[in-house]
């Protein structure tokens, strides 16, 4: 019988990485080095997970779809998506600029990369008082005048810019432009399983003795210039009191659904037909199958295999990631 599955973290050194994981999140991080991402839960070639618990600890996420198949997904996502795995979740430490950068969608990753496209959310964990994003760009702006802007290196007036602040959802769709502007901001990202990225412009940073790498022709054929961001803040939100629980819906969509449960006490996720991902987004206490309970905290993460009802106790908030 499967069970919460919990997988080994795949770090992502970044240019615009901190040290945050490990100071807020208390993820241990394996050197002194500046980590921007820690993949929570993955089954992509670029940052496989590999169980760390239980009776399968030693195997990969994709070793365990391609055999438990439905038993790990549920059968409509695995009539749909087969033996790919269809989420990637990731904690982000953005702590200098994000590269101004867009996602495609299925139909161009697919045939141009052979890869999904990234639809994506943002749940703001933390962010500093002067935190500001790129969100889309402003009225007005044509292909033919943004590129003319791009190739110039002048940015000023083509971008929307906003505020953003702890406890913020923000569902980036693909095609929308954006980039983190100033301040720090740690995120709790729920994605396609997808590691595609064109980069538009990277604030002339040198690493390693040379600009990064920009992909503006991919960008300009997938880039939505009437895109907006859907943000969701806390009054924004459907609310639900459950016994031992108080649920926010933030996300609903056909790649993936998006709740935020804060517990007190106990509470109960009962049998869901298709896999969760549980993130622990702060405080600490047990989830529980029919036969083992397992200590979790901030800054963990948990894949729920389908049918499996669970049991939760102590004082926890979880942005719960299903189909």
């Amino acid at each position: 019988m499967l069970y919460p599955l919990k997988f080994k973290k795949v770090f992502k050194e970044k240019v615009w990485g901190g040290r945050a994981l490990e100071m807020v999140m208390g993820i241990r991080l394996p050197d002194d080095k500046k980590y921007g991402e820690s993949w929570e839960i993955s089954s992509h070639k670029n940052g496989m997970g590999i169980v760390e618990n239980g009776w399968l600890k030693g195997r990969s996420l994709q070793e365990l779809l391609e055999e438990y198949k439905a038993e790990i997904v549920g059968e409509s996502v695995y009539e749909k998506f087969g033996n790919r795995f269809p989420i990637l979740m990731k904690y982000l430490d953005v702590h200098d600029k994000l590269s101004v950068q867009v996602h495609p969608d299925d139909e161009y990753a697919m045939k141009n990369e052979n890869d999904l496209g990234k639809s994506e959310c943002w749940h703001i964990i933390e962010a500093s008082e002067d935190a500001k994003i790129i969100m889309g760009l402003n009225e007005g702006i044509t292909r033919e005048y943004f590129l003319e802007k791009v190739s110039r290196k002048e940015f000023d007036g083509i971008f929307n810019v906003m505020n953003v602040r702890k406890g913020d959802t923000i569902h980036l769709r693909p095609g929308l432009v954006h980039a983190t502007l100033e301040g720090t901001i740690l995120i709790c990202e729920s994605q396609e399983n997808s590691d595609v990225t064109y980069r538009i412009y990277d604030f002339d940073r040198v690493v390693d003795g040379k600009h990064r790498e920009l992909n503006i022709d991919r960008a300009l054929e997938v880039i939505d210039f009437n895109g907006k961001p859907e943000i969701i803040h806390d009054h924004m939100k459907r609310t639900c009191h459950m016994p031992g629980a108080y649920k926010e819906e933030l996300v609903r969509e056909d790649h993936f659904n998006i709740d935020k449960i804060s517990v007190c006490g106990e509470y109960r996720d009962g049998k869901n037909k298709n896999f969760r991902i549980f993130s622990f987004l702060d405080g600490e206490g047990y989830i529980s199958d029919s036969r083992m309970r397992y200590n979790v905290k901030k800054g963990e993460s948990y894949l729920i295999p389908a049918g499996l009802e669970i049991d939760v106790s102590g004082e926890l908030e979880i942005l719960k990631v299903f189909l």
